[in-house]
């Protein structure tokens, strides 16, 4: 099964053609490692939505309490939570035409993982997309 986690052409692809990134449990505690991704993806030059139904907003951003209340479009699911919330988070994903869902280090679900690939979303999981933003090189071209 296709987890481009070890694709890195794959990775490159969808990194540099992805404007928006949906963070899925952003956490608005700075000490957090959603909250420092986040800020991360925001200064390379991603729109980042928050969602986490728990927090109204985040550094004065709205915060969107799931998926289909984001107002754009959302090329990455960029996701924060446990395993056992990627079936929900993956449905939302499709329904709301994501291109990618993202699943950050130690969260790993293949049922959820087959029903994206199956809906004809790109997969990554077990994956830090900093790290791999960052190893890949991307950006540096651009900056100073």
């Amino acid at each position: 099964m296709p987890n481009f986690k070890n694709d890195d052409n794959a990775l490159y692809q969808i990194l540099t053609q992805a404007k928006a990134i949906a963070v899925v449990g952003h956490s608005d505690k700075r000490d957090r490692t959603s909250y420092q991704i986040a800020q991360f993806l925001r200064k390379v030059g991603y729109t980042v939505y928050p969602v986490n139904p728990l927090v109204k907003e985040i550094d004065r951003q709205p915060c969107y309490p799931s998926l289909r209340e984001i107002p754009g479009s959302v090329d990455i699911v960029n996701i924060f939570r446990r395993s056992e919330y990627l079936p929900e988070i993956i449905k939302e994903a499709i329904c709301i035409n994501a291109k990618t869902v993202w699943a950050q280090l130690g969260i790993w679900d293949q049922a959820s993982a087959q029903k994206a690939l199956d809906a004809g979303l790109n997969v990554i999981m077990d994956a830090c997309i900093k790290v791999e933003y960052l190893r890949l090189g991307i950006g540096e071209a651009k900056s100073e």
